[in-house]
Parts: C-alpha cells; structure tokens; sequence
C-alpha cells in the first residue's frame, strides 16, 4: 500500500514538473524574438477641461510595445499605452493603460464649487486591424482606477499615406462614449455642487460623448526617432453636451494642437 502512495506520488510529481516545463519552455517561445519599445511625449494645446471653452497648454506621455513586425505599424498621438499580447497578420490586441490627470476648482474658475477629480489610471484592451495596408481602425476600452469608477471607450479610423520616404500624412474621425459614472465624473453636478456652484444639477446617462476628426503630419527624423503635428476637433453629444457645466460655463466645440516625438528601442529576447 506504502509502495502505491509513493508510485503515485511519484507519478503526480513529475506530472507536474513535465507540466511546468512545458509551460515555461511556451512562455519562452512567446516572448523570444525580436521586439520594440517606442517611449516619447506629446505638447498641445487643449480644452482646460472636459467641455471647457477656454483652453490650456499641457502634456502626455507616449508609451508602445510590441513585437516587432515585417510591415511598417501605423500610430497615432491617440494612441494609449499599449502592450500587444496578440499579433496575427493586420491584427493586433492586448492591454492599454491610460494616466489620467487631476481636476479640481484650481484650474478653472468654471469649476468652482464642484467637486475634484482625482488623479488615477484607466485600464482596458485595445484591438486595431488594417483593412487595407493605408487605412487603421483601433478601438479601446478602459475602467477608470482612482478618478473614477466608469468606463470609456474610443474609436480611431486613420487613413495615412507617406508623401515622402520620411514624410507622412494620416487623418480621420474618432468616436467616444462613457458610461454614466464616467460620465457624472467630468459632467455630473449634484444638488450639494448646484448649492455651492450656482450650476443646474445634472445626472448623466450613459452614451456617445462625443464625436469628430483628427489628423497629423509625421516625421521619421532618425532611424529611431519620430516627430509629429496634429490637430484635433471633437463636438461633444448627449449626456456630455448636455452637461449644465457645458451649456452655461463651457462649449461643446473641443480643439486641441500640438506636436510629439518618440524614440524607438529594438531588442531581441
């Protein structure tokens, strides 16, 4: 009987070291090979907050990784942090990070008497496909970490074209919606917050937050190094236009400007 335990015993350990094995030598297959890492930031100018009508100068950090694939990737100032798990062809998907700033009655005086907005992350997947080899569609959807409790999603479609072997031109419409925490995050205003603001109360629904276009001019200055021009314009809709912030303090009317640089780091695991 004691020979049978230990046989099986036995038999389970090295199952499961066989298990382990396998599972180890798979994750050294998926991560072996060649990879990249494109770090930067961009400077525009923008609305000083959601629905605002005056604007501001303020910046964002530009992070992608991925491996490294035999066609040119197309990318975008929209673009969030990335990481691409998944990688078949034209498609790519994985997780997608997004640093999301703080708000509060100092940076505005439209914002006096509502509440902050804490600083925090939102966190999601993205999924992009190049239908043909000039036009990329990107979709992503986070849940707000910190700032807020909601979700929010975005819709890219960029067509792009190089007019030089360095020089390249991309543009198209973007697509927004956020769910109603989200949404009471950045435009809800509460009966204590109509008290101290003089706002009307507001609860939003959840829905299409805004809709509009954007394009770029692209740079490849170096090898690894990548500068750009962009410029956007959004109209806000439903339960963000809606907002009393937007209707008596703000615009619906959003306009950003600016320009970016990335660095590109190749590497082989």
């Amino acid at each position: 009987m004691t020979i049978s335990y230990c046989r099986l015993a036995a038999a389970v350990a090295a199952t499961m070291m066989l298990g382990f094995s396998t599972v180890r030598a798979s994750a050294e297959n998926w991560f072996s090979g060649d990879w990249y890492l494109t770090v930067g930031a961009a400077g525009f100018i923008a609305p000083r907050f959601e629905g605002s009508k005056s604007s501001v100068f303020t910046a964002s950090p530009l992070i992608s990784l991925g491996r490294a694939g035999s066609f040119t990737r197309f990318s975008s100032r929209n673009d969030n942090m990335s990481f691409a798990l998944f990688e078949a062809g034209t498609l790519r998907a994985g997780p997608v990070g997004k640093i999301v700033f703080g708000r509060d009655d100092g940076d505005a005086d439209e914002l006096k008497g509502l509440d902050p907005v804490k600083w925090g992350a939102e966190v999601g997947v993205f999924a992009e496909v190049y239908p043909t080899d000039w036009l990329r569609i990107r979709g992503e959807v986070r849940h707000g970490i910190r700032s807020h409790s909601g979700v929010v999603g975005d819709i890219y479609v960029d067509a792009f074209q190089d007019i030089t072997p360095d020089v390249r031109i991309s543009g198209g419409p973007r697509l927004s919606f956020g769910s109603a925490k989200y949404l009471d995050a950045y435009y809800g205003v509460s009966a204590d917050e109509a008290a101290r603001s003089g706002l009307g109360a507001y609860t939003p629904e959840s829905g299409l937050t805004s809709i509009g276009v954007g394009g770029a001019v692209t740079w490849k200055t170096t090898e690894k190094i990548t500068t750009s021009a962009f410029s956007e314009y959004r109209r806000l809709l439903g339960p963000a236009k809606d907002s009393s912030l937007v209707r008596e303090r703000g615009s619906p009317n959003q306009f950003m400007l600016g320009v970016s640089g990335t660095y590109r780091f190749d590497f082989t695991m």
